[in-house]
Order: C-alpha cells, then structure tokens, then sequence
C-alpha cells in the first residue's frame, strides 16, 4: 500500500498565560481531560515522560474499550514557548500512522495564541487522514473546558 501524507495547522486564542497552557497541553492528567476526540471516548496515560527524549504512552478510544495505543516521543521542549514530538497509533496490532507535531505557544493581546503545525503519514489509505485532522480539531476544541477561549 502507498503511503499516505497530509499537514495541517489549527489555532486557538485563549484566556490564560503561556505557562497555564503549556501546563494543560503537557500535563498528563490534564491530557486525559480535554484529548480524547469526544465526550463518549476516553484518553488514559499508562505512562509520562515529558523530557527531551522521553516517550508518553497512552489508550484511547471508546471508554468501554479503548482500541487505541498512541506513543508520543518528545523532541524538543521550549517551555512555555514550543514543543516538538511525534504520535505513532496503533490498533488491534496494526500501526495506523504517524504524526509529527509542534506547538507554537504566544501571548498576545492579554491571552495565548496556540498554533498546532500536523504532519502524518498513514500506513492504512488516505481514508485514516482525515480522522487524524478530526481527532485533532475535536481535541482541541475540548480545551474550553478548562480554559475561557478568547472571542
């Protein structure tokens, strides 16, 4: 099967500082708060390493069985600015994709803008793109139930 690629960028303006941001987008307790792509689909962090070279791991997916196993990998941590790292999922045995992610974080007008760059590449057809870019959009359309977006 050929390989499969898309980028795209989200932001979001919030009501907050840069570091109460970097807090909710790093934290892994806070992840499993607002990441999950719905309110009937459950983010879990089996384990947390947020340094350069640390790796994250998590399951995913709908709370009665999440199908889901996402490893994150951390290259580069500006904290409260930028972050790098990538997410490879798995389901049922089988690699989904792989994603490369950055965070641009900055304040601005009494609030933070958050910028998300995407990159991935999907080892299962075009079709899983799109639920890539969903996951994302969804997820961060969530962060308003920790934060005050700004209008």
């Amino acid at each position: 099967m050929t390989l499969a690629q898309a980028s795209f960028q989200l932001t979001r303006s919030f009501r907050c500082t840069p570091d109460k941001l970097w807090h909710l987008l790093t934290d892994p307790k806070a992840r499993e708060v607002w990441s999950g792509p719905s309110d009937d689909d459950v983010l879990t962090a089996d384990r947390a390493d947020l340094r350069e070279g640390g790796q994250d791991l998590h399951r995913c997916g709908p709370a009665e069985a999440p199908a889901y196993t996402v490893e994150t990998r951390w290259y580069r941590l500006d904290a409260p600015q930028a972050a790098c790292f990538s997410e490879t999922v798995d389901a049922e045995g089988m690699r989904i994709g792989t994603s490369l992610v950055t965070y641009q974080i900055t304040a601005e007008d009494g609030g933070t803008v958050l910028t998300v760059d995407v990159t991935t590449v999907s080892f299962v057809g075009e079709e899983a793109l799109g639920d890539f870019k969903v996951g994302w959009t969804s997820a961060l359309d969530r962060l308003p139930s920790l934060l005050v977006p700004v209008a």
